[in-house]
């Protein structure tokens, strides 16, 4: 009978191969085993099976650097199951190279029984030709970093990993010794991960992934928040009002498209911009949580509406306008004091709540400033220059219509671009497609707009709405002042 189907009287005993290896139940495995998911894959450099053609004799997790890495780990040389699993991997491996993915097999058995099992016909029981290389953990220490090392017999289970291009392990399984490993498994794991969004069960690489937005609603729970409303919705993603289960508070919560192209890293960026600024009119950013593999931002909940809603329902008195955008320029006053720019402000950015207090919403597009002693063009956060199109086309500055970054003269255009429309109810900026909008920013005349509002708001707009951003020498805390100082009674 063979090995690995024999019936043992004790449920938690296999055995497998023509070794005859007694394992404990399974249970006791994998009760030593740690979860590494998410963690650094732990560094390893050991003797490897040389492939034809090459010289290499040692595998190195740092051979795989910026590619993907497939780490398979398999009991023994020569046994029943393994050649099986390890020639299916090798027939497709053209297949994990178009996906820039490298496979490694690592077994405790000596790099000299490798050899001997590569070379040997399968008819003789070896594996024949084999298109990556099997590594040699003879101590077993690089399976026991992986948590799939059993001691007692000195082999390891049939663990397998994916590594990311940074060195992240982002899936790990460790099977049975009588359960093979499927190669279509491997490869659809592999095209879900590097879709960087929810794949469901029945998921293949020619489907869409899950748009989270989409299929959250009432009641849904994320990680310690349960949703309870819908709040708005945008091209990036949705905002939720939310109950968090463990401080038992209200939050918002921005959750993002699957397929907004937007990574956890620039989440975090987001995140971590928006924290910095302590403000009373500025949203207050609480966490950034992915824990669902959902990105996700948390937020303070605001009882209020966006402007922008505000704007729809009608005209707005002319003391409530100034009271807005004099709030609005000292918290953007505030994040221009600590080099932080927005680059997207729009009246749905800009909450209002029941107790008439503003406060501005989505650093998405903001980016620290960093000091330009030569008097070039700012950069982005890493200093890296100019950045592609971004903003919203009817509050853009002409700067940003050009591809160059915002910078706070550029959020003091916008914010001029949206006083002239809570005063008129109309956008300054006029045109039904992005391409007549963006054509019109460069067209944008500030006396004319300055003299069709009310005349007290007129220095402002002809300030805030020049279109050479080297002469907009204006600054939010100047706008801020100018509207403290207009008479309220007369307004």
């Amino acid at each position: 009978m063979r090995a690995e189907q024999q019936s043992i009287q004790n449920p938690g005993i296999r055995t497998e191969g023509v070794y005859g290896i007694h394992l404990p139940c399974p249970e006791a495995v994998m009760a030593a085993q740690q979860a590494l998911v998410g963690s650094r894959a732990p560094a390893f450099r050991l003797p490897c099976s040389r492939m034809p053609g090459s010289s290499r004799d040692h595998a190195d997790l740092a051979d795989s650097q910026d590619r993907w890495l497939v780490l398979m780990f398999y009991p023994r040389d020569f046994s029943l199951i393994c050649p099986t699993e390890l020639t299916a991997l090798s027939t497709r491996i053209d297949e994990f190279r178009r996906r820039h993915c490298d496979v490694l097999a690592i077994s405790t058995d000596p790099v000299a029984t490798h050899e001997r099992w590569v070379t040997t016909p399968k008819a003789q029981g070896g594996l024949g030709e084999l298109h990556f290389p099997l590594a040699s953990d003879e101590d077993g220490a690089v399976s026991q970093a992986y948590g799939v090392y059993v001691p007692q017999q000195r082999i390891a289970l049939r663990g397998l990993f994916i590594i990311d291009p940074n060195g992240v392990l982002q899936y790990q399984v460790v099977h049975n010794l009588s359960v093979g490993r499927r190669a279509e498994e491997v490869l659809r794991v592999l095209d879900g991960l590097q879709t960087g969004g929810l794949c469901p069960s029945d998921w293949e690489s020619s489907a869409p992934t899950l748009d989270p937005t989409r299929t959250l609603g009432p009641n849904s729970v994320l990680g310690q928040y349960r949703l309870e409303a819908e709040l708005g919705r945008g091209s990036f993603g949705a905002v939720y009002r939310a109950y968090d289960m463990l401080l038992e508070r209200r939050v918002a919560l921005k959750v993002l498209r699957a397929d907004a192209g937007i990574s956890y890293e620039s989440l975090l960026r987001e995140a971590r911009l928006a924290a910095a600024l302590i403000h009373p009119h500025i949203c207050t950013v609480l966490s950034v949580d992915a824990s669902e593999g959902i990105p996700m931002i948390v937020m303070e909940y605001l009882d209020g509406r966006p402007l922008s809603l505000l704007l729809e329902a009608g005209s707005l008195p002319v003391h409530e306008i100034a009271m807005i955008v004099r709030q609005v320029a000292l918290g953007m006053a505030a994040a221009h004091q600590q080099g932080i720019v927005h680059g997207d402000l729009k009246p749905a950015n800009v909450m209002v709540t029941e107790a008439g207090i503003a406060k501005i919403l989505d650093f998405g597009l903001a980016r620290r400033q960093p000091a330009s002693p030569t008097g070039t063009e700012p950069g982005d956060l890493n200093g890296d220059g100019p950045r592609g199109l971004s903003g919203t086309p009817h509050y853009m500055a002409p700067e940003q219509v050009r591809g160059q970054p915002a910078s706070p003269a550029s959020d003091v255009f916008s914010l001029g671009l949206i006083l002239y429309e809570m005063l008129t109810g109309n956008h300054a900026i006029p045109g039904d497609t992005i391409w007549e909008v963006l054509r019109g920013v460069g067209t944008l005349n500030a006396e004319r707009l300055a003299a069709e509002v009310d005349d007290r708001f007129g220095p402002i707009l002809r300030r805030a709405l020049i279109s050479d951003r080297q002469s907009r020498n204006l600054t939010m805390s100047e706008i801020a002042a100018l509207l403290d100082h207009l008479p309220v009674a007369s307004i």
